[in-house]
């Protein structure tokens, strides 16, 4: 029997999300290159389960991740979920051996043109449609719209005025007519958002990491906007690439890379406030965005379907209170971060 997740409002454009979905990003193949049929699976036995909100983007795997959801998700009623993927890359075909991989393990023979205009965003939405073989997306992100990203402030500044004066008023224009439900940037950094909020008029944000168990970024600025303007959250990356799941290991991630020796520490610090109250590290973490009414979503990625039923178990998992007041205790929460009830 499917699990039946609770929901929240995204915005206020009406559409509802259950509060966990699956994101695609490790099913294009970017730490290890899986199994066809594995893959199919994982998406397959997320929807089986009661998963019914996915998001993808061209990036991975160069378009890899959106075949395979497609693969799975066009063979499901297109009102049982709600699919999101992103603007500001298309992809042209391209020689083995003749573009950059990446950290995609097995893209796609395609090379990621990056373009933030508004003939480049609905190029990208085109391109999307087809390689997920489905008539219509519910939700449109702007990706990587981030000085991280980018490599330089002065990229970035370019990027951001093209994507405001083009991507943005493309994906207003899909919204206005209804081709697409809601559409904001996903990105790895507050600041963008920030501003993107003042520029524009964004329904969510896809945050990538930057909202979680071990950093609480956007409190004093991007969420007071937010309740200011009625725009909501998905959260990605709650685990911050992997070591607030697997916890204070040697080769734990951190932001994609090795976790420098001053987050191994404080996550060991959270790891030990965990123990004493009998909560398992990732279950703390998966949990911990929702305390922020703004946050509509978490969006973690899987690559087996042992690893999806292991998001729902710990979703689900019961949370003593005390937790988080011992947590704030230790310095390792700030002082009014809303936490789960």
């Amino acid at each position: 029997m499917a699990l039946s997740l609770e929901t929240r409002a995204v915005g206020r454009t009406g559409l509802d999300v259950p509060v966990l979905g699956l994101g695609g990003a490790p099913l294009g193949d970017i730490y290890a290159k899986l199994p066809e049929d594995q893959a199919l699976a994982t998406i397959e036995n997320a929807y089986a389960a009661g998963i019914r909100l996915f998001d993808t983007a061209p990036l991975y795997g160069h378009g890899l991740s959106e075949h395979r959801f497609g693969h799975v998700l066009r063979t499901k009623p297109r009102d049982s979920y709600i699919l999101s993927t992103k603007v500001g890359r298309w992809l042209e075909p391209a020689a083995p051996g003749t573009f950059d991989r990446g950290q995609w393990q097995n893209p796609l023979n395609f090379r990621l043109r990056v373009d933030y205009s508004y003939d480049g965003a609905m190029r990208a939405i085109d391109q999307s449609l087809q390689r997920l073989g489905i008539e219509r997306i519910d939700i449109a992100f702007i990706h990587d719209l981030d000085i991280w990203t980018h490599g330089s402030r002065e990229v970035f500044e370019t990027h951001y005025k093209t994507a405001v004066e083009g991507a943005f008023k493309a994906l207003a224009r899909l919204r206005e007519e209804g081709v697409i439900k809601a559409l904001g940037l996903g990105v790895n950094e507050i600041e963008p958002c920030v501003r993107f909020a003042r520029d524009a008029d964004p329904d969510l944000f896809m945050l990538a990491g930057r909202y979680t168990l071990l950093e609480q970024g956007g409190l004093d600025d991007l969420f007071p906007l937010a309740e200011a303007k009625g725009f909501s959250f998905f959260l990605a990356g709650p685990f911050n690439s992997g070591i607030l799941a697997t916890g204070a290991v040697p080769g734990a991630k951190y932001n994609y890379q090795d976790a420098p020796p001053e987050i191994l520490d404080r996550v060991r610090e959270i790891e030990a406030v965990c123990a004493r109250h009998g909560v398992r590290l990732p279950a703390a973490a998966i949990r911990f965005p929702l305390g922020h009414p703004r946050i509509a979503a978490i969006i973690p990625g899987a690559v087996r379907p042992a690893e999806v039923e292991a998001n729902i178990e710990l979703m689900t998992a019961a949370l003593p209170p005390d937790l988080w007041t011992d947590l704030r205790a230790a310095g390792l929460l700030r002082e009014g971060t809303p936490v789960p009830a």
